[in-house]
């Protein structure tokens, strides 16, 4: 089997592909891997591993270190602030990611959709804020967030069929495990603007999200808070999350953002 869980049998072997694989095998715990871990999580023969890996070193996407293992390199890092939704998103709403930290001295999240994923860009946390499972490049089921329910509720009705129909990762018992459920939470979403997530990935966590919408007013990205669930009253955490997503939404020039907050709610 691949890094990307595939049989090596069941598709063609091509180099662009092996490549993939190679990359794939690194993880948030696997950032450090020898020639032979990758080959065995690439699904590749030593061979074709060392001589990949290699011209991967050479061009910056992998470094080695003292020790002989490979690690992701820098040059990846340069080709992926190129990405529209990465280091513009983040420079426009980071003055309002650190206003809404200021509120709490929590966690705040700004990330974006892929597929049925999230994928956060940023994050600001203090040392003593609850614990979260989120990182910087980190990929979460956009279903159990407040982010992920933000943004799959003003998602393509493709998309949200999709998640629907989709098998649901449970978390807690707090975490939405059902289509059924999931319809009704994402039609509650659209309708107050805000999402709430409850224990959804750990028990004693609470986010509460917002959208941020772009130049043509659809979703690029939501913003979160994310604090303890007890002594905490969501509620009263709705309006400055709001405030932040507006305000991102205003940095990136989202008609909507400039009109009456009532009315950009209400889509008039």
């Amino acid at each position: 089997m691949t890094a990307t869980g595939r049989s090596a049998g069941t598709r063609r072997p091509t180099v662009t592909s092996r490549v993939l694989d190679i990359l794939e095998a690194f993880s948030a715990d696997r950032a450090a891997l020898t020639i032979t871990q990758i080959g065995r999580r690439a699904g590749l023969p030593l061979s074709t591993a060392h001589r990949l890996v290699g011209e991967l070193a050479c061009w910056g996407a992998l470094e080695r270190d003292a020790d002989g293992r490979y690690r992701i390199g820098l040059r990846l890092f340069e080709v992926a602030a190129l990405a529209p939704r990465g280091p513009a998103l983040r420079a426009a709403a980071m003055p309002f990611l650190e206003d809404l930290y200021e509120a709490t001295h929590e966690n705040v999240h700004l990330a974006v959709l892929d597929g049925l994923d999230v994928v956060y860009i940023e994050r600001i946390s203090a040392r003593d804020a609850v614990h979260v499972f989120s990182r910087v490049g980190g990929r979460w089921p956009a279903h159990a967030t407040g982010v992920g329910l933000a943004m799959l509720a003003h998602a393509d009705v493709e998309v949200q069929e999709r998640a629907i129909a989709a098998p649901l990762r449970r978390f807690t018992d707090r975490t939405i495990a059902g289509g059924a459920e999931l319809r009704r939470v994402l039609a509650e979403v659209r309708r107050t603007g805000v999402a709430i997530s409850d224990g959804q990935v750990e028990t004693f966590a609470l986010s509460v999200g917002a959208p941020v919408h772009g130049p043509d007013d659809t979703v690029v990205a939501a913003v979160a808070i994310v604090v303890p669930s007890d002594g905490w009253d969501a509620r009263a955490l709705v309006p400055a999350v709001r405030a932040s997503a507006r305000g991102i939404s205003r940095a990136l020039g989202a008609p909507r953002a400039l009109r009456s907050p009532e009315t950009a709610r209400h889509g008039r």
